[in-house]
């Protein structure tokens, strides 16, 4: 029976919501779903939908639309001002992994020339990491905000950028002298220079004068995503490349935001449109395509541990933050699925090593759930095997003469004693002259370092970091850190390793909810930090001087304490 494309792409969302509330059930990436819900009404599976057009429409239009919120959510602002630090390591990483890659997959016998450049697409893909498969996963586990975690998202920022640079080069990859290269270059220049003048100069008058109307700011943002993508093919340039520019050209801007609220709608809807077509052009899986899946993966993990865990461990961040970010950016990005279709499209490599690359997409974003959501588990048995391999941690390299044993001992670095630090400094600072951190930040460390403030490089999660501190010689022992912070133990499980160590120090130990309070005194505990009741404190003068028109004093009065604050985490 054949279908108009309206009713395929009924087919396509029914199937891909069906698929995907089951996805949910066993707590699996959407994507995944999307794909899997393709290549069921596919012509390898149920052969629902098979009209090749409208399998290409479908994708072609999810696609423009996919790459256009790409771009809006590129921030260049974090690109241009990422530290040396993020910088080094993305390069290394996209470098290393590319040349590892390609020189591997030639080897191996993949076309690396002429008409194929299936051995060049794999490298490409596998240089880049899934940003919607890590931020997810890192933001249930509360670490965006770790230091790993923000050298994580800077890599992922500059992988972005890197895939613009090559979506600009694409179409002439097959032939490549310096000519055609050169023409490229400079009709994507020319497409940039057009929708940045016309963002900054053209655009803003207009979206303010339709900022009330959502429907002409939804219509409006179509309109100008088309009209730059229009104008790419005009420059033969990809139209999928233009939609990207239209988007980050826009990024930047204040009326960004109502844009990408307004278009969020419809991303979702072609996103799901996108991964459905691209899983029905999925060829049947076969011996052959799922064991150069499992290759692929295999080597784009390896390749993660030897091109980011090298320039980190270089520039001294210790082997947990080096090999965190390592392990959490060990997956294919839906970018290269993007480029591998695109790719496909023009002939530059085969259908089958767009579904070897598929096939991989889909192993390590299941791989992906596992290998973040247990990382401090696969870091604790990896570091002790690098040091028996003559790597040094941070924590072999520390100053701090035990013999002078203090008093004090703070248990982790984050917030919470951060500020604390400030008030001793401001109020009592005799105090930190009896304190020592135990963190393995290494940012924190150094800062406290160059503040005078004895630290301990170790994991307070683990015993013999704690004894190795000489925990046994402190009198009072404070851990402000929250249970949803601490990674590999909690309060409850450390105060009653901190008693075992020390039967004498007084404990003070932190707590997020009432019922941990009984145990955490069960165990041990001679306090109970309650931040709630404190912030609760604070809110209820807020809210009394609100009711009496006096919001603004209070303003005034945090931004005085603020404006004379200098915190270790700001």
């Amino acid at each position: 029976m054949e279908h108009g494309l309206i009713n395929d792409i009924a087919v396509c969302i029914l199937m891909a919501w069906t698929m995907a509330v089951l996805a949910r059930a066993i707590r699996q990436p959407p994507i995944l779903a999307y794909l899997a819900a393709g290549i069921v009404i596919g012509p390898v599976g149920l052969k629902w939908v098979t009209d090749a057009h409208s399998i290409e429409t479908v994708s072609g239009i999810g696609l423009i639309l996919l790459l256009f919120m790409i771009g809006l959510e590129i921030d260049l602002k974090k690109i241009l001002s990422s530290g040396k630090l993020i910088i080094a390591t993305s390069l290394v990483q996209m470098l290393g992994g590319c040349a590892l890659g390609f020189l591997l997959f030639k080897t191996l016998g993949f076309a690396a020339g002429g008409s194929g450049l299936d051995a060049l697409y794999i490298a490409i893909a596998c240089a880049l990491s899934s940003t919607v498969v890590i931020v997810k996963l890192l933001y249930e586990k509360r670490e965006l905000d770790t230091l790993p975690g923000r050298l994580t998202l800077g890599v992922l920022v500059l992988q972005d950028l890197f895939a613009i640079l090559f979506l600009a080069v694409q179409p002439n990859l097959q032939n490549a002298d310096w000519l055609a290269l050169a023409k490229s270059l400079g009709s994507t220049a020319l497409l940039v220079v057009f929708a940045f003048a016309a963002s900054k100069y053209a655009l803003p008058p207009i979206f303010r004068h339709i900022a009330r109307s959502p429907e002409l700011v939804l219509v409006g943002s179509l309109a100008w995503c088309f009209l730059v993508a229009g104008l790419a093919g005009v420059l033969h340039v990809s139209r999928e490349m233009g939609a990207l520019v239209a988007g980050v050209a826009i990024s930047t801007y204040p009326y960004s935001l109502d844009v990408a609220a307004k278009v969020t709608s419809l991303r979702d809807f072609f996103l799901t449109l996108f991964f459905v077509g691209l899983g029905m052009t999925i060829p049947a899986p076969t011996t052959s395509a799922l064991s150069w899946a499992l290759v692929v993966s295999a080597f784009l993990i390896t390749s993660r541990v030897l091109t980011v865990f090298p320039p980190l461990y270089a520039m001294k961040q210790g082997l947990r933050a080096s090999l965190l970010p390592a392990l959490n950016l060990s997956q294919m990005s839906e970018f290269s699925l993007v480029i591998v279709a695109l790719g496909l499209t023009v002939n530059h490599l085969s259908p089958q090593t767009s579904a070897i690359l598929a096939y991989t997409f889909v192993i390590l974003a299941v791989l992906s759930t596992y290998l973040i959501g247990h990382s401090e588990l696969w870091v604790s048995r990896l570091i002790p095997a690098l040091k028996r391999f003559g790597f040094k941690d941070l924590d072999q390299a520390t100053e701090f003469d035990r013999g002078a044993h203090r008093k004090i001992y703070v248990l982790g670095f984050y917030w919470t004693a951060s500020s604390l630090f400030e008030e001793l400094r401001r109020h009592s600072p005799e105090v930190l002259n009896e304190i020592v951190v135990i963190d393995f930040n290494p940012n924190v460390n150094r800062e406290l370092t160059a503040r005078g403030i004895p630290v301990l490089y170790g994991d307070i999660s683990q015993r013999d970091s704690l004894h190795h501190a000489g925990i046994h010689h402190a009198e009072v022992i404070l851990c402000s850190m929250p249970n949803s912070i601490l990674k590999g133990t909690n309060n409850l499980r450390l105060t009653r390793e901190l008693r075992a160590l020390n039967p004498n120090a007084q404990l003070i130990m932190h707590a997020e909810v009432f019922s941990d309070v009984p145990q955490l005194y069960a165990a041990g505990a001679d306090y109970v930090l309650l931040p709630r009741l404190i912030e609760a404190e604070t809110l209820q003068s807020v809210l009394v001087a609100a009711r009496a028109g006096r919001l603004a004093e209070k303003r005034a009065e945090v931004d005085a304490e603020l404006a004379d604050r200098n915190e270790v985490i700001a």
